[in-house]
């Protein structure tokens, strides 16, 4: 990656990004404006790799002459002044999500990615890891948590990125293009919609929120993408809904017009965390992941705390609809 990138912020998510850039040959420049032991000792390791980091009262107030991108840290308001230059000096604005796209694009990384986003996402997101590990897929749940880049960068050859996106990291976002994302919970902004932004499988939404449907009718997406609804009702072609306390298919399947397929038992799920379920559920078959294992990693995920990120793969297990 032969450019001048500006990471705006050295906090977690920022040192993680310029170590990122720089281990794709991009030249970076860091800024900050405060200046604690915590961050010399994080610059000093930026500089032994190469990057040029600049700390202290007024560090951040000009973004530097030659720039050619600007990484916004998901800490750093849109109102920073660097931002304003940046669209001045039409300097694309990438969030820490888009860097690390970027060099995962620059890595070849074939892991496919998951956006979740909303009040709900980390529980998604946790019951989609216990799903992937039921179903032997390598997968790594980052974001909120962990910075999406340390996975890039990890020596792992990952199935699945599960990202929990906020909307201050969506705000910026861009250039990702995710095979499948999903809303859950309520939407509280229209940034949340920018995770449906560039996605090339399925856009899951909460049949309950209008607000998530129009998002996704919104949404500029690969041609060929679907829009999935989850319900907590009988669930229309392309949904997964409940049936008889069943968890069931009609997104996924080739007769999803007048049959569904059995996924998992609504028992011993907490009725708060269902819509999450269903989202997860939804989001795994997009995958390609079996009834079996959807059934088996929601069973784990509410009958025990998640275990690691290995697991079984089973034999398929399709029902009538």
């Amino acid at each position: 990656m032969n450019r001048h990138v500006v990471v705006a912020g050295l906090g977690v998510a920022g040192f993680a990004s310029a170590d990122g850039l720089l281990d794709v040959g991009a030249r970076v420049t860091v800024l900050d404006e405060a200046d604690t032991p915590e961050l010399r000792d994080k610059a000093r390791v930026l500089e032994t790799l190469g990057a040029t980091v600049c700390l202290g009262p007024g560090s951040a107030d000009e973004l530097p002459a030659g720039a050619q991108v600007l990484v916004a840290s998901p800490s750093w308001t849109p109102g920073a002044p660097v931002f304003a230059q940046a669209t001045a000096r039409g300097v694309p604005i990438w969030s820490d999500l888009d860097a690390a796209w970027q060099v995962a694009q620059e890595r070849t990384a074939q892991a496919a990615w998951v956006l979740l986003a909303g009040p709900d996402a980390a529980s998604a997101g946790r019951a989609l890891a216990s799903i992937l590990a039921e179903a032997a897929l390598s997968a790594a749940l980052v974001g909120r948590s962990r910075p999406v880049m340390e996975a890039v960068l990890d020596e792992v050859a990952y199935d699945v990125l599960v990202v929990e996106a906020s909307a201050a990291q969506l705000h910026w976002t861009g250039t990702v293009s995710p095979h499948a994302a999903a809303i859950v919970g309520p939407v509280s902004g229209a940034d949340l919609g920018r995770v449906y932004h560039g996605v090339r499988q399925a856009c899951v939404y909460d049949v309950a929120t209008p607000a998530a449907e129009q998002l996704v009718a919104d949404a500029d997406v690969v041609e060929g993408a679907r829009a999935i609804g989850f319900t907590a009702g009988v669930p229309a072609p392309s949904m997964v809904g409940v049936v008889d306390g069943l968890i069931v298919d009609r997104a996924f399947i080739a007769q999803r017009r007048d049959s569904a397929m059995e996924l998992a038992q609504v028992a011993g799920i907490p009725e708060a965390d269902l819509p999450a379920a269903l989202a997860a559920a939804a989001l795994a078959r997009s995958l390609g992941v079996r009834p079996q294992a959807v059934r088996a990693g929601l069973r784990t995920r509410h009958a025990a705390d998640l275990p690691g990120l290995a697991g079984r793969a089973g034999d398929d297990d399709h029902m009538p609809g």
